[in-house]
């Protein structure tokens, strides 16, 4: 199936809580399946992530999911892996999965993404600059519409977002999905919101072919699900600008800038085939 199917997806308003290479994955994916994977990758973590592990783990109990929290550590010189070694041996729900060496967040998202057990596998910043409650959102999409992925949208309601970047970064912003638009012919209005969900099943292809390792994976991800014929939501989300953001707007715009053109590279070379049927 070759037609691309997205909507911007508006759920019903309601409560909000108050918190805010892989062949081992082989394994992991014949285990029995859980309901819900949530993967956080993390580089140099040690500080947000006691306070975003509590959050995730409530919202998790809270929903009586059979629930997975796959937080994949890049290579951090900090304590990250340590901290979240020692919370894992107090909250099963926890596994940590390392890249062994800093490889970059998409790198990270695709690791933890293919490691996943649950039937529907969402990533989310370490900083939870994306409430994790808005997950009920996608889930919503995922499962009352029918998608095959939903992804966090700033840009539908801007009314949602709470804190907000400096002009500059803001601008930057939106000037880079227009190229997305352009370059990649995907037509969402935000592709780098950090939070998105597939199903397990039907994303996996599209990890499985991922091959931007840093802040470009995004535009990557949503081009591959147009190609394999994913339905995709696009879904308004609450959303705060964290003054400890790592992406610096000029080196590693340029970077993601080249990275597009790098993707329909790779396509025009068929590194990206469809699998039988799609």
């Amino acid at each position: 199936m070759d037609e691309f199917f997205f909507r911007r997806y508006n759920p019903a308003s309601g409560g909000q809580a108050n918190c805010r290479e892989f062949l081992a994955a082989q394994s992991q994916m014949n285990s029995q399946p859980l309901d819900l994977s949530i993967i956080v990758p993390a580089y140099n973590e040690e500080h947000r992530l006691p306070k975003t592990l509590d959050c995730i783990v409530a919202y998790v109990r809270s929903h009586s999911y059979r629930a997975e929290i796959l937080v994949v550590d890049d290579g951090s010189s900090d304590q990250t892996a340590a901290l979240v070694s020692a919370y894992g041996q107090r909250h099963s729900e926890l596994r940590l999965v390392s890249n062994g060496t800093n490889r970059g967040k998409g790198y990270s998202v695709r690791h933890g993404m293919l490691e996943a057990r649950g039937e529907i596998a969402l990533f989310t910043d370490a900083d939870l600059s994306t409430p994790i409650e808005e997950a009920d959102k996608l889930l919503a999409a995922l499962g009352n519409e029918g998608y095959d992925a939903a992804i966090g949208s700033r840009a539908i309601d801007r009314s949602l977002i709470e804190v907000h970047q400096s002009v500059v970064r803001e601008q930057a912003g939106i000037f880079f999905n227009r190229l997305v638009r352009w370059i990649m012919g995907i037509g969402f209005s935000d592709t780098q919101c950090g939070f998105k969900a597939f199903r397990r099943k039907q994303g996996r292809i599209i990890f499985e072919q991922q091959r931007i390792e840093r802040f470009g994976f995004d535009p990557e991800i949503l081009f591959l699900a147009k190609r394999h014929g994913l339905r995709v939501a696009e879904v308004p989300v609450r959303w705060s600008h964290d003054a400890g953001t790592k992406v610096n707007v000029v080196a590693d715009g340029m970077r993601m800038f080249l990275e597009l053109l790098l993707i329909r590279w790779n396509a025009a070379r068929g590194l990206y085939p469809r699998a039988h049927g799609s």
